[in-house]
C-alpha cells in the first residue's frame, strides 16, 4: 500500500440549499495520477460537488483535503494546482480565443508561455485569432480545456468535459486526459456517458440524491454489472420466449414497446440467436439498449444513463478556472 496521501479526501460533506439538501455526508477519495468518474443523474449532486472543490460554494460541514492541504473554511478560492471548469466554459464572446486566454494568464498570474502549447493540446491553434462568439460548443468545450492547462494543474476537475464533441472530438479528449494522468495529473470528470468512462477512467463514484451509492474500479463495476439489454423483433416471439427457457444467462421478456427485451452477456446472446435461425424462427431486427456499465447505472440510481448533464443547483457560478 502506498504511503502517498490522496490527492482529494472528501469526507462527511454535506451542502443544503434552503431545504434541498445537495450534498449529503458525501465521502470520495482519488488517488495521485488516477482518473476518476462521476456519474450520476440529474439532481445528484455532481455540480454542487465541483463547485465546493473548486472553492466556488462554501459547505455546511465538511472534511476536505487537495493535494494534501485542508479546505480552510470560509476561504471562498480556487487551490493553487487545481484546474478545469464547472458547467459550460465561458469566455468574452467579442474577444478571440487567444485573447481570452491572455487575459486569464494575466489574471490568474500563468505563464503566457503555456498558451500556445495549450491551444496545440486541444487542436484550436488555427482557430485562435477568431472570436468566441462564433466558435461551437465543441469548441468551446475544448477551450476551457485549453484554459484549464494554463495552470499547470496538479488536480484537474472537468465537468462534461466531451459535452458537444464529435466522435472525434471526444477520444482526442480522452487521450489528452490519459496523457495528462500518464504525467502524475489527477482527473475527476463528471459525466452523465457511463461508455464515455469506461476505457478513460480507473475508477468510478456513482451519486444518487447526494450520496455515493457505488464507489470502486472500472474493472470492479465491469465485474458487477448485469448483461447488457437489447431489444430484438422476431417472426414468432412467443416461440422466441419459449426457446429462451432452455439456455441459462440469457432472460427475454416482452418490451412494452413492442418486440422483445433480451438481457445477456454477448456469449450467449450469439448462441440464442444461433439457436432461433435453427428452429426457424428470424431475427428481424436486433439492437443495444443498454450496455452492462448503464444497466448497472440504472440500478443504482433508478435513471437512464443518457440523460442531459446534471444542473443542480442555479447557475450563478460557472466558471474557467
Amino acid at each position: 500500500m502506498s504511503d502517498t496521501p490522496d490527492v482529494v479526501d472528501v469526507r462527511g460533506l454535506v451542502k443544503s440549499f434552503g431545504d434541498v439538501t445537495a450534498l449529503d455526508a458525501f465521502d470520495l477519495r482519488i488517488a495521485m495520477g488516477t482518473i476518476q468518474g462521476l456519474v450520476g443523474p440529474n439532481g445528484a449532486g455532481k455540480t454542487t460537488l465541483l463547485r465546493v472543490l473548486f472553492g466556488l460554494v462554501a459547505p455546511d460541514g465538511v472534511s476536505i483535503s487537495l493535494l494534501g492541504h485542508d479546505w480552510e473554511a470560509g476561504a471562498l478560492t480556487t487551490m493553487p494546482g487545481v484546474g478545469g471548469f464547472v458547467e459550460d466554459p465561458r469566455f468574452y464572446p467579442y474577444l478571440s480565443a487567444r485573447r481570452n486566454l491572455e487575459l486569464l494568464a494575466e489574471l490568474d498570474g500563468a505563464d503566457p508561455a503555456r498558451i500556445d502549447e495549450a491551444l496545440d493540446l486541444v487542436r484550436l491553434t488555427d482557430r485562435a485569432g477568431r472570436k468566441v462568439g462564433g466558435y461551437s460548443s465543441g469548441m468551446r468545450q475544448r477551450l476551457g480545456l485549453a484554459a484549464s492547462l494554463l495552470r499547470s494543474p496538479r488536480l484537474l476537475l472537468l465537468d462534461e468535459p466531451t459535452v458537444g464533441l464529435d466522435p472525434t472530438g471526444v477520444r482526442e479528449v480522452q487521450s489528452l486526459v490519459k496523457a495528462l494522468a500518464a504525467e502524475g495529473v489527477t482527473v475527476l470528470i463528471s459525466s452523465h456517458n457511463m461508455p464515455e468512462l469506461d476505457g478513460v477512467c480507473d475508477g468510478v463514484t456513482v451519486m444518487k440524491e447526494g450520496r455515493s451509492v457505488w464507489d470502486g474500479s472500472m474493472d470492479r463495476l465491469r465485474s458487477e454489472s448485469p448483461a447488457p439489454a437489447h431489444r430484438m423483433w422476431t417472426s414468432d416471439d412467443d416461440r422466441a420466449m419459449e426457446i429462451a427457457r432452455g439456455y441459462t444467462g440469457i432472460a427475454i421478456v416482452p418490451d412494452p414497446e413492442g418486440g422483445l427485451t433480451a438481457h445477456a452477456d454477448r456469449d450467449a446472446l450469439d448462441a440464442y440467436v444461433v439457436a432461433l435461425g435453427r428452429a426457424g424462427v428470424a431475427v428481424r431486427r436486433l439492437e443495444l439498449l443498454m450496455t452492462a456499465l448503464e444497466s448497472m447505472f440504472f440500478a443504482l440510481t433508478g435513471a437512464q444513463g443518457d440523460q442531459p448533464a446534471d444542473r443542480d443547483q442555479p447557475d450563478e457560478i460557472g466558471a474557467v478556472t
